[in-house]
């Protein structure tokens, strides 16, 4: 069984969504937790509400569209948590916007945050996973785009289906550091980037899940914990769908 007391797990993105989500279930086993984000308000309002926590959590000013802001995040997570075992790469964005009006300022945007930005990280802590001796990383995909698609998500589709590409092959290379990387794939996740769709937009969600609710931040950050976990540690280069079923009817009446 894995002792999460001893395990230290940098999460870029973790200043809200699905990020804070990740930070806040692994400080709940007892790990301690790195956090990162480019809004230094938004960190702080990340911590305000982990403050339960206390000194086992950190919070890290860093875009990883930056290959050097990832290098100094990745040195100042290390020493600040004495180390590193775990980098959940959760950082991105997800604006819509219809096909005929993507910009190169568009694609380039999400590219280089989505796919570039978990590459960078991955370069830049794999020393200290390396270390570490049971190095693990998490890369926070999505269903849309290696499974489904969706109308003005296109570019980001693209990036997440692109952030698959190198799970698969970068797990190759990292095996001979004894590093692991897999990735989590949510549905419809109940987080604040819904808070302005209304309640029909809700119900609609709701009717193509057959488990009739929206998934939690808790449960990617369950999914998380078992790539992340020892019990993982023969387990690379793979991908988990965590949807409630979305992705499996044939036809809408389905489930």
């Amino acid at each position: 069984m894995t002792d999460w007391s001893s395990v230290r797990v940098l999460v870029t993105g973790g200043s809200r969504g699905i990020g804070l989500g990740l930070a806040e279930g692994f400080l709940q086993v007892g790990a301690a937790v790195a956090i990162s984000g480019r809004s230094p308000d938004a960190l702080g309002h990340a911590a305000q509400r982990l403050g339960e926590h206390g000194d086992r959590l950190h919070c890290i000013v860093a875009d990883v569209a930056d290959p050097r802001a990832c290098a100094v995040m990745a040195a100042e997570a290390q020493q600040r948590l004495g180390g590193l075992d775990v980098l959940c790469a959760n950082a991105g964005i997800y604006p819509e916007c219809a096909l005929d009006e993507l910009g190169v300022e568009d694609v380039t945007a999400i590219m280089t945050t989505n796919v570039a930005g978990t590459i960078f990280a991955v370069q830049a802590c794999r020393a200290a996973l390396k270390a570490s001796g049971r190095g693990r990383v998490v890369v926070t995909s999505s269903i849309t785009g290696p499974v489904t698609g969706y109308p003005g998500l296109s570019h980001y589709g693209a990036s997440k289906a692109a952030q698959l590409g190198f799970v698969r092959s970068a797990a190759l290379e990292l095996a001979a550091d004894d590093i692991t990387i897999n990735a989590v794939l949510p549905g419809s996740i109940a987080t604040e980037g819904l808070d302005g769709l209304g309640a029909d937009a809700i119900a609609r969600m709701l009717a193509c899940i057959p488990q009739r609710r929206l998934g939690t931040p808790a449960d990617i950050a369950a999914a998380a914990r078992f790539f992340a976990s020892e019990e993982a540690s023969f387990v690379t280069g793979q991908t988990l769908v965590v949807d409630g079923g979305q992705t499996l009817p044939e036809l809408p009446e389905s489930g």
